[in-house]
């Protein structure tokens, strides 16, 4: 139990703190009361449900205190909203940090790791801020850039998890442990996933079939024969639009894309299976200006209300649509950035610009995301699918593969180095747990140097997440082919037995020294003059 709770209705009003009454908090408008439940994954362990009920007026946050002084040089580990963006790390004390989902804390004079987090798929955007003084976690029940009004339900706002463990684990396994405690039900998968993706020598540009085409011929012959038939994916740039159109999601670029059946079979009839990029939340054509929400619209795209059945209808119909072409891997994007105008860095802790609401004000943000991706879920039936800019902690059980990561970048290795690193690193405990994670693509272009992204390619194949790459047919040459060849082979067997585990991570945001099934590689992630500063 929390040692005292606090409701915000809105941000104007400040905050109030509740009165303790038994087993619950209450003020004269929120009960905010708790249930104990098991742990599946660690029989003997209770988890806490948090469920709040406010049926007179509006609410905004819900904040739970714990009262737990920490020794000064305390470790701290947070996640994500959505992807990374090369920005996870241990620091020390940041008190007004926002961890979302998770935390982890190490002292290192103890070697003692504690864990506390949410269960996958809450009713509310959750996350943590921890001081010397204690740790708190606040309950983001917003619709959209307001209060939302449950009327009479009762809310079932979020499971709270924690583990600890003294030096006979590391932070790393700790941080599997915290993961698995969260996640009762990931998606199964089969097989590895392992493919080619055109973005990063294309970026949706001056492509078609035949380039699609030959890609699936290229990873096929770098899968060398292999039981498991590598993805061959179209990302963005197959319709109208530029490089990350919206909808409507009903046909190829006229002239281009005209027999979308028949490309999906021809890409199989090269021995690939076929995928393909979408954008199922936004519109680029816009049939009905009543579909769109309200509040911030900072891209040209323009987004659908989540909350109207009819888009949602829409949204089921084109993900359906798409397999039914043939294509078994659907790759769905932009959704997190489409619902709130923002992308994860600008997010913070109000996730979105103040003052809006969707059309239906009695949902919060959590459950309107929650509602999405089981829409598309319904419309991919047994197709493989890929979150990107989705809020993985919601998608977990929906979802496949996640991208875990900002875009790595087929124009500066840097990005790659910032974003890819980064993010395996430091997600990677959700590999299997939560899903297949996916530090997204490995490029092979001839703007980003062979010798660094060989190495990041060897350690994403290693690894077992997924691994696809993105490969410039003016880069192949012998010993390029014969790494990518090595590479997709030993992702298509798994990856190393047991996985990778980073080791310096507690000092580095992208760590360089990894244990692997054959012990400790040294990676050499800097370039010549170092690591550049400036912006990618």
């Amino acid at each position: 139990m929390p040692h005292a709770a606090f409701v915000i209705h809105d941000t104007k009003d400040g905050v109030r703190q509740a009165r303790f009454d038994g087993h619950r908090f209450v003020t004269d408008r929120v009960e905010i009361a708790f249930r104990q439940t098991d742990v599946r994954s660690h029989p003997g362990d209770d988890a806490l449900i948090v469920d709040v009920a406010c049926p007179s007026a509006g609410l905004s946050w819900v904040v739970l205190r714990w009262d737990v002084p920490w020794s000064s040089d305390l470790l701290i580990l947070g996640d994500a909203w959505e992807r990374s963006y090369g920005d996870l790390s241990w620091r020390h004390f940041e008190p007004g940090r926002v961890l979302p989902w998770s935390w982890l804390g190490y002292e290192p004079a103890t070697h003692t790791t504690l864990g506390h987090g949410v269960k996958v798929r809450p009713r509310a955007f959750c996350a943590w801020t921890v001081d010397e003084g204690g740790y708190s976690l606040w309950l983001d029940v917003r619709n959209g850039g307001g209060p939302v009004h449950l009327g009479e339900r009762v809310l079932e706002a979020a499971t709270l998890v924690g583990t600890a463990a003294g030096s006979n684990k590391s932070p790393f396994q700790l941080q599997q442990d915290l993961t698995a405690a969260m996640c009762d039900d990931p998606m199964p998968v089969a097989e590895p996933v392992v493919g080619c993706n055109n973005w990063y020598y294309a970026y949706g540009q001056n492509f078609g079939p035949a380039q699609i085409l030959r890609d699936a011929e290229t990873i096929v012959e770098y899968a060398d024969g292999h039981p498991v038939r590598p993805f061959c994916v179209v990302d963005a740039g197959w319709t109208p639009g530029g490089g990350a159109p919206g909808g409507p999601w009903t046909a190829g670029t006229p002239g281009t894309f005209d027999d979308m059946p028949g490309f999906a079979a021809d890409i199989k009839t090269r021995g690939a299976r076929p995928g393909i990029w979408m954008r199922p939340a936004a519109l680029t054509v816009v049939d009905d200006p009543a579909r769109l929400r309200p509040g911030p619209r900072p891209a040209r795209e323009l987004p659908l209300d989540l909350t109207l059945q009819g888009n949602l209808d829409t949204i089921r119909e084109d993900v359906a649509r798409i397999v039914g072409w043939g294509f078994e891997l659907v790759k769905h994007d932009f959704s997190t950035f489409d619902a709130f105008g923002r992308f994860g860095p600008a997010m913070g802790a109000e996730l979105t610009d103040p003052g809006w609401h969707f059309a239906d004000q009695s949902r919060t943000n959590a459950e309107i995301l929650l509602r999405l991706y089981e829409v598309i879920r319904e419309g991919a039936g047994e197709a493989t699918l890929i979150g990107c800019n989705t809020v993985g902690h919601l998608a977990v059980g929906l979802v496949e593969v996640q991208r875990i990561g900002d875009d790595t970048s087929g124009r500066a290795w840097e990005r790659t180095r910032r974003m890819g690193v980064n993010t395996l690193a430091y997600r990677l405990a959700q590999h299997g747990r939560f899903f297949v994670a996916d530090a997204d693509c490995v490029p092979c272009t001839p703007r980003t140097p062979w010798e660094k992204n060989r190495q990041f390619l060897d350690l994403v194949a290693r690894s077992g997440t997924a691994l696809f790459v993105s490969v410039d047919p003016r880069s192949r040459n012998p010993q390029v082919d014969a790494d990518l060849r090595a590479a997709v082979r030993l992702a298509l067997d798994g990856g190393d037995a047991g996985g990778v585990e980073p080791l310096d991570w507690l000092y580095s945001t992208t760590p360089r020294r990894w244990l692997t099934a054959t012990g400790s590689r040294t990676y050499d992630w800097a370039e010549p003059f170092g690591v550049s500063p400036i912006g990618v």
